[in-house]
């Protein structure tokens, strides 16, 4: 039976009805808190800190020269090596420095003998002065010899003086040459590890114009990581200011340390013969001034290693499970170290509020008051956007 065409023409008026009423409703109430892009006030860790690139490098090393000259005969450590204090490390050849000590000990030899000679002439002058006063006091000799008898018995006591003491300065010069033998064989100062060796067997080596660098000998724990920081961010580090590093190599693993030191006016490190800023040369807008801050980290298992970048952290301030949110999330307020919120409740009600703010790592801030582990709240609020 059909339906009567009244009754249809209600029913297609109702459905046209349905998607007006709810764009109405839509527009009239409140929408609800998941239409809106929000964020959740939660609990974690922040810090504020300074970052900085650095390079790692001993502690405590040293360079290994020659003091003497002549051809290196034989190496007996690799880089690598350990090494303790004492240990035979370089041999040079000696065959110069032999010969100009056997030639200094045939020299305080010849002197010795012509100081026996001058002791038994000055025996002979001392016999002959005896004599002649024995015979002025008989009136049998002249005044003048006697006088020549008193002046060669001096002047035989004054070659025994200097004989004496040229004995002395060549016994000092063959010293030197004892020591300058032994610098052919040149041994470990300190114990370590050898972090370089700059010379090879049958190089010549010239101590007379400069000291001839052969290896260099460090111990690798501690490190020592050389920080440059920008100087926009150097007044905000501090001498036992906490600090950590992260390497390439090392994955997340975290170094902790404290700032040892700040240099003013830092060489690079290791670079001896260049002095001053590594930016010295630049002027104007390209010119970066860096300074050098110094901490040190225990390295017991070996797995820091020289001229390592590290990725340096100066921890200015920190708060461990702390409510915070992210600092767009957060507008100027009216008070120092307050901003305002933008709150969302659960039905899509917004409503401003102020809170009081602590730390900030740029990317989010630490709340201190104003709101509630679980609150939400707009994630980028419009300037100007109140309730």
């Amino acid at each position: 039976m059909k339906r009567p065409r009244p009754a249809r023409r209600a029913l297609f008026a109702a459905l046209c009805l349905i998607p007006v009423i709810a764009v109405a409703a839509w527009q009239v109430l409140p929408p609800g808190r998941d239409a809106l892009a929000t964020v959740q006030v939660t609990r974690s860790n922040i810090e504020n800190s300074v970052t900085a690139l650095g390079t790692l490098q001993p502690r405590r090393y040293v360079d290994v020269g020659a003091q003497a000259s002549g051809q290196i005969q034989k190496i007996h450590v690799e880089a690598g090596d350990t090494v303790k204090e004492g240990q035979l490390l370089v041999e040079i050849d000696p065959s110069t420095q032999k010969a100009k000590l056997d030639a200094g000990r045939f020299s305080i030899e010849n002197l010795k003998a012509q100081l026996q000679e001058q002791r038994a002439q000055h025996d002979l002058a001392q016999q002959k002065y005896q004599r002649q006063q024995k015979l002025a006091a008989g009136g049998a000799t002249r005044e003048e010899d006697v006088q020549t008898a008193r002046a060669e018995v001096r002047a035989t006591q004054a070659r025994i003086d200097m004989f004496q003491a040229q004995i002395r300065q060549a016994q000092a010069s063959l010293r030197s040459d004892e020591a300058e033998l032994g610098y052919t064989r040149i041994f470990a100062p300190m114990s370590g590890t050898v972090v370089a060796v700059g010379a090879r067997e049958g190089q010549t080596l010239n101590a007379q114009q400069q000291t001839p660098l052969i290896l260099r000998i460090a111990r690798l724990s501690p490190m020592t990581v050389w920080a440059e920081v920008s100087e926009a961010d150097i007044g905000h580090v501090k001498p036992g200011m906490t600090a950590y590093f992260t390497t390439l190599s090392g994955g997340s693993r975290r170094w902790s340390s404290t700032v040892r030191q700040i240099l003013p006016v830092p060489p690079r490190p290791l670079e001896q013969n260049q002095g001053g800023s590594p930016t010295s040369g630049r002027s104007g807008s390209e010119r970066v001034v860096l300074y050098t801050v110094l901490l040190d980290v225990d390295n017991a298992d070996n797995s820091l290693m020289t001229d390592m970048t590290a990725q340096v952290f100066f921890v200015a301030q920190q708060a461990q499970d702390t409510l915070t949110v992210p600092t767009a999330s957060l507008q100027p307020g009216s008070r120092p170290q307050w901003q305002r919120a933008q709150i969302v409740a659960a039905n899509g009600e917004v409503q401003s509020r102020e809170v009081r703010t602590g730390i900030s790592d740029r990317l989010r801030t630490q709340v201190l008051e104003g709101l509630a582990e679980g609150d939400h709240i707009l994630s980028a609020p419009a300037t100007g956007s109140g309730g």
